[in-house]
């Protein structure tokens, strides 16, 4: 069971780059042990409220706590307890796998057996045990980001930042990516990631947070947000194009609504408040009219309508490279 007091929490954050505004009092209440995203459009905010929450630049204003300590007054105290995986990799290309993963429980003061020791744990935990003893600068891309990751729980953190953690690998790496989250999760850590991948959110998340032009413009869970673009709809496809308008009566007789007629695609769509039922009763009237279709579903808008519908097009991200890390 997890903890309900927050790992991570965020009031009013502010951060201006001059005259731009990158975040405008964005709130975040992260409880322990589960796993929140932030969504949003290229330059929507979220790598800003992350290098705040990680120590890395101070807030123009509000107040963040991590694990209990403000980020501002206490950073070392943040720090000891937090991992990072920002969006560039960080481990060193000319150590191995093995190597870069002992240097840094060494910077961590681990001694050098526990470090190695744990080296090796983390290089099996993370399919990299075969490609330990190979410099890194001959690792694939996967392979490299996986080892980033690895990195950042050398020291076993309580909370652990994820800035679009699986940017550029495969679906087969993503996927392994993702079990190794379950599994830290299943042992109490708590994430905070941001993606622009809505599976991704959809697949790890507890909680979802949509922001854009620096404001948190939705949250709640995958469910609840993609009944704030839309219920559920009940889609029909038929084996004939010529029992669309058939079928399309028996729809909009059932669900109480216009159905959609896609004639190409010979499909007909209507929204339901009914849910399982909607359907069931749907399948029952078809029946009893004699229509025959190749497919009934029940489907909810993905989490892509979502974004597209709560985000709208993408925004300039105010130039952040300049921001002195303490």
């Amino acid at each position: 069971m997890t903890s309900t007091s927050p790992a991570i929490e965020a009031v009013g954050l502010v951060k201006r780059y001059g005259d731009k505004e990158a975040l405008g009092g964005v709130d975040l209440s992260v409880p322990a042990g589960t796993v929140t995203a932030v969504l949003g459009p290229n330059g929507a905010g979220k790598t800003t409220a992350v290098r705040i929450l990680s120590t890395l630049s101070l807030a123009s204003a509000g107040t963040a706590r991590v694990a209990g300590f403000d980020v501002a007054e206490h950073p070392t105290e943040v720090r000891r307890r937090i991992g990072l995986a920002a969006q560039d990799a960080t481990v060193d290309p000319l150590l191995t796998g093995h190597e870069n993963l002992t240097m840094i429980g060494e910077l961590h003061q681990m001694p050098r057996r526990s470090a190695k020791e744990r080296a090796t744990e983390l290089l099996e935990q993370f399919s990299l045990t075969d490609a330990g003893s190979r410099v890194v600068s001959g690792y694939s891309g996967g392979m490299r980001r996986r080892l980033d990751l690895a990195a950042t729980l050398v020291a076993r953190p309580e909370v652990l930042f994820l800035d679009e953690p699986t940017t550029g690998l495969d679906p087969r790496a993503r996927n392994e990516l993702w079990v190794v989250l379950d599994s830290l999760v299943g042992s109490g850590t708590t994430i905070l990631l941001t993606t622009q991948y809505l599976e991704e959110a959809d697949r790890l998340s507890d909680d979802i947070v949509v922001v854009d032009h620096g404001h948190v413009i939705a949250r709640g869970d995958a469910r609840s947000l993609k009944r704030q673009v839309g219920g559920d709809n009940i889609g029909v496809t038929v084996a004939d194009v010529a029992t669309l308008d058939d079928v399309c009566a028996v729809l909009a007789r059932v669900t109480g609504a216009d159905p959609v007629v896609d004639r190409v695609a010979r499909t007909v769509t209507a929204p339901t408040t009914a849910g399982v039922a909607g359907l069931a009763d749907v399948a029952n009237a078809l029946a009893a009219s004699g229509q025959q279709v190749e497919d009934l579903s029940l489907r909810q808008p993905t989490l892509d309508e979502v974004f597209l519908t709560l985000t709208g097009s993408p925004v300039d991200e105010p130039d952040a490279a300049q921001e002195v890390v303490r």
